[in-house]
């Protein structure tokens, strides 16, 4: 069997992974990647990389997923250089230091190989995952000690006398020099984890190792569940999904309705056929956009939820005539003129969970009390072009309800919708009031990722 087919029968396996991790890699992706493989080095690893990724990627925010997966499946066989396994501890330092500061690939690379081999503990038959063993490795190694010892180390800065206010020559050389060397731990950090994998793949196979290290994309990624590192890969997807969500809805707001008949129009241009009327022309009316309310629960396990629904409703304000939004627990604040004027949405949103009084009496989510607030307060601004979006997971402590209030909104308003974060199996159950306030509702709605909440807002437009 030649080397080339070897790769095609790897490459069927990394195909399935990726559909099974939810990229869409169609067949005829598929056949184009098959296509591209006959045209590229197999030795280069990059340009085979670029190569795969060019034809099955269709989105940045993918690219993550397929680059571990391509890690694993085409992983170069694991091994050391000359002399990486012989390091001592006080020369596994000095490697570590260098090449925090100088980023040079070689030793990161040789560090990476000798810290794994030294301090990861991979031994043939333990079901660990990969990243246990990269904290493990990490610790041992104590990057984070490096870090500090390099950056408490005086550089020559070249420090200057400059007014007040500014920024000198040597606090903007030590924030360069802290970016750089953030730069080369997270190369570090890729090394390492590469290395891990490499040899995991040696013991186990790429089929068992995938199984371990598979996450879902960031669009399917549940906001009540996201870590650190998922809600910065949430905020990354925001801006393009955005972008071609306002995109289709003014298409889509444009043409789905073309009007009543435009007898002078039609006649005009029956001219050039002789007066028949072929081409019937109709008056396109200019739909209204909608206004928009937003009243979002921030407590607890929904202000993830919270926070990127409003990010994302904000990112396409220009789709909606006002926009306009309420936060609240247990008691309920607007905080519309954090949006306004801004150009990054994250700092508004901070500005929210900091700043918005919230708070009545003990900080426990108390939605019928909020919304009776609301009520009082700004009920009257309702309109028949407001549409009102609640969020929140309707758990309420056991207060009373006042659905009443929902009831009342929603003869007032155009539309009103309830956005739950949980899975509807959770609904009504223990402390979730959800039905006693959807029955008031044009619609209740699972809305626990970024797929679902754009098909929300394709329905709403």
């Amino acid at each position: 069997m030649t080397r080339r087919s070897t790769v095609l029968d790897v490459l069927a396996g990394f195909v399935r992974e990726l559909r099974a991790a939810g990229l869409p890699v169609s067949l005829t992706e598929n056949l184009d990647a098959l296509e591209a493989v006959r045209h590229v080095p197999l030795e280069d690893r990059d340009v085979f990389r670029t190569a795969l990724a060019a034809t099955m990627v269709k989105s940045a925010g993918h690219r993550p997923a397929f680059d571990t997966l391509f890690d694993i499946w085409f992983s170069v066989a694991p091994g050391l250089g000359a002399g990486e396994e012989d390091l001592t501890d006080d020369e596994l330092t000095r490697l570590l230091e260098r090449a925090l500061q100088e980023g040079e690939d070689a030793d990161l690379v040789a560090l990476a190989r000798g810290a794994v081999l030294r301090f990861s503990g991979i031994e043939a038959g333990r079901p660990m995952g990969p990243n246990y063993y990269l904290l493990r490795t990490l610790r041992a190694l104590d990057v984070e000690g490096a870090l500090e010892r390099l950056l408490a180390t005086p550089q020559d800065q070249g420090d200057v006398d400059i007014g007040a206010g500014e920024v000198s020559t040597g606090s903007l050389t030590a924030l360069l020099r802290r970016d750089e060397l953030a730069r080369h731990e997270e190369r570090l950090r890729h090394e390492v984890e590469a290395e891990i994998r490499r040899l995991l793949v040696a013991e186990r196979g790429a089929a068992s190792v995938t199984r371990t290290v598979r996450r879902p994309l960031p669009e399917d990624t549940e906001f009540m569940h996201a870590s650190r590192d998922d809600l910065v890969a949430l905020g990354k997807a925001l801006q393009p999904l955005t972008r071609k969500l306002s995109t289709r809805l003014a298409r889509k707001r444009r043409h789905r309705c073309r009007g009543p008949l435009d007898f002078r129009s039609t006649v005009r241009h029956s001219l050039s056929y002789g007066g028949v009327p072929a081409e019937p022309r109709f008056r396109h009316p200019r739909p209204a956009k909608p206004e928009i309310m937003v009243i979002a629960d921030i407590s607890g396990s929904v202000a993830a939820f919270a926070r990127f629904t409003l990010q994302f409703v904000y990112a396409m304000s220009a789709q909606f005539s006002k926009v306009r939004a309420f936060v609240f627990i247990d008691g309920i604040d607007e905080v519309t003129q954090y949006f306004e004027n801004v150009e990054d949405i994250t700092e508004a949103v901070h500005r929210v969970n900091t700043e918005a009084d919230v708070i009545w009496v003990d900080g426990h989510s108390d939605y019928g009390h909020a919304f009776e607030t609301f009520w009082e307060r700004w009920g009257r601004e309702i309109t028949s072009k407001t549409s009102v979006i609640l969020l929140g997971d309707a758990r309420n402590n056991y207060h009373a309800s006042q659905a009443w209030v929902v009831s009342e909104i929603r003869k007032r308003a155009r539309h009103v919708y309830w956005l739950n974060p949980e899975p509807r199996s959770y609904w009504d159950t223990g402390d979730s009031i959800l039905s006693e306030y959807a029955t008031h509702t044009d619609g209740a709605f699972e809305c626990r990722n970024l797929k679902q909440l754009e098909r929300f807002v394709e329905h709403l437009a």
